[in-house]
């Protein structure tokens, strides 16, 4: 691989931004403060910031790739290979895709799901982003436990979400426009989709043993676990004590303290912040922010709100840059158990994003390093003359 040395850029060193040059080799970040030296790729990084690439630990954005309209279909591999371009132009060098396992037919389907997954696992070496799968279970979908125990076994889950819609499903089955969507997504008639939620929730007496076996599985397997949609402390008591140490949008503030009295990383969506506030009604991601109630941001359903949502709270001073940075960089990766990455220190991978923040509210992404590529660039001005290699003597015969 090409060494890459990054010249004079602001970097977030630790808890501070210093003015300092970089230098990537192979993977990894080899020296912080250093000098050009022989670097195949020199890149002008003044004036700009230097961040930890992204991580983004439940992203189902491509979703609208594989489904753009209600009923029309794509090819998973191109859909994958879009999602891709689009998380790391938007500075995410780590995404997990969010792909939900439910009792319906269609685009959340189990089918569909270990379609998502196989194609992940035989394209992964042609993405520019580090590519993972998360599991994100529904947990009436009983039939599907054996299938998800043998692939958290098999390695092949990154992280494992427990998802329980159906009260939602219910309710919404009274309004018509959103009942529409449901049916519309899972390819049934109006009466077949009644005849499903039927005989699926005829079932839920089954439900929490299912958890409990797919939990002890996923501690088996050592994946991390999350809940999602946490209502009420005693839910999020329950998880904990299944192993799942991540609150997924816990619902109220009551829930989220008492995720955060244990411990347990608590996460928001991004789009949250950049909006202004949940498109549910729901908990205002920027108020658990001030409240200490928020260690990570997601791109949840739009990959560019993370980069937005973090020079967002800054400028806003709910917090300072280099704190909203580790609510989108080095927290989600500590959440998951990425240990080498989400911080630029000597040592750790190379995922890094250089960034104009000239205007308010909306940095413009120069370039974006991953396990040491340079994988996407916006301003080929910013490339330095490279330094030639030295050439071997001739000998003339």
């Amino acid at each position: 691989m090409t060494d890459i040395f990054l010249e004079g850029g602001r970097a977030l060193i630790g808890a501070e931004l210093i003015e300092t040059s970089l230098l990537v080799s192979g993977t990894d970040i080899a020296e912080v403060g250093a000098s050009r030296g022989r670097a195949g790729l020199a890149i002008d990084a003044r004036n700009l910031l230097l961040l930890p690439g992204i991580v983004d630990l439940h992203g189902d954005a491509f979703e609208r790739q594989m489904m753009p309209r209600a009923g029309v279909d794509f090819p998973i591999d191109v859909a994958l290979a879009d999602s891709d371009r689009q998380a790391i132009s938007n500075g995410i060098t780590t995404v997990f895709h969010a792909a939900t396992c439910s009792w319906e037919p269609g685009l959340r389907s189990a089918d569909n799901a270990r379609g998502l997954m196989e194609a992940i696992e035989r394209q992964r070496p042609q993405f520019a982003a580090d590519t993972r799968f998360h599991l994100r279970h529904e947990t009436y979908n009983l039939d599907a436990e054996a299938e998800i125990a043998q692939w958290l076994a098999e390695g092949r889950v990154d992280l494992l979400a427990f998802n329980d819609h159906m009260d939602g499903t219910v309710a919404d089955m009274a309004k018509p426009r959103k009942r529409n969507r449901m049916v519309e997504r899972t390819g049934l008639s109006s009466e077949e989709f009644d005849l499903l939620v039927e005989r699926v929730i005829s079932r839920a007496d089954e439900v929490p043993a299912s958890v409990s076996r797919l939990a002890a599985s996923a501690r088996a397997a050592e994946v991390r676990m999350l809940s999602h949609d946490d209502a009420t402390p005693a839910m999020r008591h329950a998880f904990r004590e299944l192993g799942a140490t991540i609150a997924e949008f816990p619902i109220n503030e009551e829930t989220a303290r008492a995720a955060a009295s244990h411990g347990d990383a608590i996460v928001y969506g991004a789009p949250n912040v950049v909006r202004g506030g949940s498109h549910t009604g729901w908990t205002r991601a920027s108020d658990m922010i001030a409240k200490g109630l928020c260690s990570v941001l997601a791109s949840d359903y739009y990959y560019p709100a993370q980069l937005l949502a973090a020079f967002r709270l800054a400028a806003d001073g709910l917090v300072p840059l280099v704190q909203a940075w580790d609510l989108v960089s080095a927290s989600p990766a500590r959440a998951t158990g990425l240990t080498d990455r989400g911080t630029l220190a000597e040592g750790r991978r190379a995922d890094i994003l250089l960034v104009d923040d000239s205007v308010k509210l909306r940095p413009r992404l120069i370039a974006v390093i991953s396990g040491g590529k340079l994988v996407h660039l916006t301003d080929a001005t910013r490339l330095l003359t490279a330094v030639a290699a030295p050439r071997e003597a001739v000998v003339a015969a």
